[in-house]
């Protein structure tokens, strides 16, 4: 297996990749939405805490030919390897999410994307197909020893407003001067959007070498905020698995949210969805609890045995990369550093005890 670390836009800087080098990472994997430095939208102001994570500027540069060959080169410069983009922008996508008018013009910037990605020799890009996105967590001194982590307790849910999708704002005036709502989507309405979003783009993917990962819901519930969800079940990711063979079409795998869900045996989950061959990469943290109510843990100090969970994968053949994801803050200077290197070491630690030898 491959240790890997995903950073923010806003870490992609050459600082944040040494320091990737200096704590065992060997690949990045890079979460692009959120706020561009260069942009006019950058600056929210403090009544604006509810605009979520933030708005959406589908004009980062990042996002052209040029600026996904230049994240390439520096992670490449830093010694590192750039497995995957994570996310669309949902200034790129959102009236696919949403089924608007603008669909038709958006898909065509998806399949852009997935070929400049395809061009620049990323074998992944991580999606998360939602209309409400990650929402209602909270965060607090919850974890071990008072470490600050976040978590999820079953908060009344709003409506999404509009402007707004994936939790984040596409559309600042819709959001700030319109009082509407998004209308409910059902459950048929999103597999519907997700079939044709999945049949128009993946011959592209495979056109271009790239795989279409999908990471589940999170939190795992069947609705949040009046629009219904995909993978939030322990068969939800077969459900999606059989829409089509193709090995372009594989798994986000989130270890963290995937035992989250309150039927799920997070051991058998691991072991079927392992010997599908098509996890792509994997999202490898630990929670204390089940949905609705539930709070995220030191990597050593939850639920799940990440031990076993990493013994199973490599029974299964899984030899791809595996990130920490979110972890909690230490209280110390660099609080969000030294997280990261708790779990990244951990992490090593794990694959050398079990014999697997990093690839």
């Amino acid at each position: 297996m491959k240790l890997g670390l995903g950073l923010y836009r806003q870490m992609l800087t050459p600082e944040y990749l040494r320091f990737a080098l200096q704590v065992g990472a060997t690949h990045i994997v890079a979460h692009l939405p959120g706020q561009f430095s260069g942009s006019k939208k950058a600056v929210l102001t403090a009544d604006q805490a509810n605009i979520g994570f933030g708005l959406s500027d589908g004009d980062d540069p990042i996002w052209t030919d040029a600026g996904i060959s230049e994240l390439v080169a520096l992670v490449r410069d830093a010694g590192l390897t750039l497995e995957a983009l994570e996310n669309f922008a949902p200034a790129h996508w959102y009236d696919v999410l949403l089924d608007g008018p603008q669909r038709d013009q958006h898909m065509e910037q998806l399949k852009q994307i997935v070929r400049a990605a395809g061009r620049a020799g990323i074998p992944t890009i991580g999606y998360y197909f939602s209309i409400a996105g990650v929402w209602g967590r909270t965060e607090g001194p919850c974890a071990r020893g008072g470490a600050r982590s976040v978590g999820f307790a079953d908060p009344p849910q709003t409506p999404i407003p509009a402007g707004m999708v994936w939790n984040m704002v596409y559309d600042y005036e819709r959001f700030t001067n319109d009082s509407t709502a998004l209308a409910p989507v059902s459950p048929a309405q999103i597999w519907d959007r997700y079939r044709r979003f999945l049949h128009e783009l993946l011959p592209v993917a495979e056109e271009a070498g790239v795989t279409l990962a999908l990471h589940p819901d999170d939190p795992p519930l069947p609705e949040l905020r009046g629009a219904a969800r995909l993978v939030y079940t322990p068969d939800g990711y077969q459900q999606v698995l059989d829409l089509s063979p193709s090995p372009r079409h594989a798994m986000e795998f989130c270890v963290g949210t995937l035992s989250e869900m309150p039927d799920a045996d997070i051991y058998a989950m691991v072991e079927r969805y392992s010997r599908t061959g098509r996890i792509a990469y994997v999202h490898l943290r630990n929670v204390d609890g089940k949905a609705p109510h539930y709070q995220e843990s030191f990597i050593d100090d939850g639920d799940t045995d990440i031990i076993r969970v990493l013994r199973i994968l490599h029974a299964n053949g899984f030899n791809g990369v595996i990130i920490p994801d979110h972890v909690p803050q230490l209280n110390c200077p660099a609080p969000w550093h030294a997280g990261v290197a708790h779990a990244l070491g951990y992490m090593r630690a794990a694959l050398q005890a079990l014999g697997i030898r990093e690839a």
